[in-house]
């Protein structure tokens, strides 16, 4: 779909996102309606009172609850997207801020309104790794096949990031490649306009992560959990040091003004990098995976970094490139 062209990445995207969204508030629904009638589930009576029973708000103490905060970053990693999808939005200043502020509102109901359903539905024991949440609570209301319909769901909901993935990734490599960071051949575009180059890299990459499920079938979710929360706490990262940077510009005068602007900036682009860095910090206690990540991460920086040094003049040929084309189409 990705690449056929953008307007069948975007319908597959809205037909994966309807699935999803319906599912979910199918869900927020039938569990509104136990937890204010007071029905028990499975026998197990709700209520906001199973947060706090079963062993307490930290029933193995509060770092389990801090390290998972990266699997809390892994389940947000795609509303970058909105950033990356504003060079082909038509009327980005109207467009994006209805944008972000929607998203906003969605992470509150979606993932946090479901969340506190789930904890006040059934006891936190009651739920097991390896079978979402939502399949386990209506299994327990006894409904006829709904576990195997959200199952499908489940499906849908990683078809989804699949597909807004290689939406993201095609058109940053080219980015880079462009500024010459990347090979040559990741800027090529096809008939459609979509960069055809950098989604079939990407697709290898996938194939690679689908054989080592067959080699650690095991370990690889956490091993791939660890490396994506890095790369999206590093590109969360990036985009708060440019935005500083943007409301630098503005103050020198070397930027125009925006009217959709980050409440409390900079203070709050500052809290943000200690917030990421936080993160990385909770990580590296995750102990294997975390912590061979984060150990891994310096060598990681270091090629990066001769990388960047190695592409100096490629980018400066570039740079030139790029500043020499509207003198030569004026020609």
């Amino acid at each position: 779909m990705n690449l056929i062209g953008v307007k069948w990445f975007a319908e597959m995207e809205f037909w994966f996102a309807l699935i999803k969204v319906a599912a979910i508030s199918l869900f927020l629904i039938v569990g509104t309606v136990f937890l204010a009638s007071g029905h028990p589930v499975a026998g197990n009576p709700t209520g906001f009172h199973l947060i706090s029973d079963n062993g307490g708000l930290f029933p193995h103490g509060l770092l389990p609850a801090l390290v998972l905060v990266q699997g809390v970053i892994f389940a947000f990693a795609g509303i970058e997207i909105i950033g990356t999808a504003a060079g082909e939005a038509k009327d980005a200043r109207r467009i994006l801020p209805k944008a972000v502020n929607s998203v906003i509102w969605r992470i509150a109901l979606f993932y946090v309104g479901s969340i506190v359903l789930l904890v006040c539905l059934l006891p936190w024991n009651a739920y097991q790794a390896g079978q979402s949440p939502f399949v386990t609570f209506f299994s327990k209301l006894g409904v006829p096949y709904m576990g195997d319909v959200m199952n499908v769901v489940v499906l849908t909901a990683a078809l989804s990031n699949l597909n807004s993935g290689l939406y993201s990734t095609g058109r940053i490599l080219r980015s880079l490649s462009q500024g010459g960071s990347a090979p040559h051949f990741l800027s090529k575009m096809s008939a459609q306009s979509v960069p055809y180059t950098g989604i079939m890299v990407t697709v290898v990459i996938h194939i690679v992560w689908v054989f080592l499920s067959y080699i650690v079938p095991s370990q690889v979710f956490e091993i791939v959990l660890n490396m994506v929360s890095i790369g999206i706490i590093c590109s969360w990262a990036f985009i708060i040091l440019c935005q500083m940077k943007l409301l630098q510009a503005i103050k020198q005068g070397k930027a125009e003004l925006v009217s959709f602007k980050m409440p409390g900036a900079p203070f709050t682009s500052w809290l943000t990098l200690l917030f990421l860095l936080g993160v990385v910090v909770l990580m590296a206690f995750d102990y294997p995976n975390g912590t061979w990540t984060i150990a891994s991460t310096p060598v990681l920086a270091i090629l990066l970094i001769v990388g960047w040094y190695g592409l100096k003049k490629r980018r400066a040929a570039a740079n030139g490139e790029i500043a020499a084309t509207p003198a030569s189409a004026t020609e």
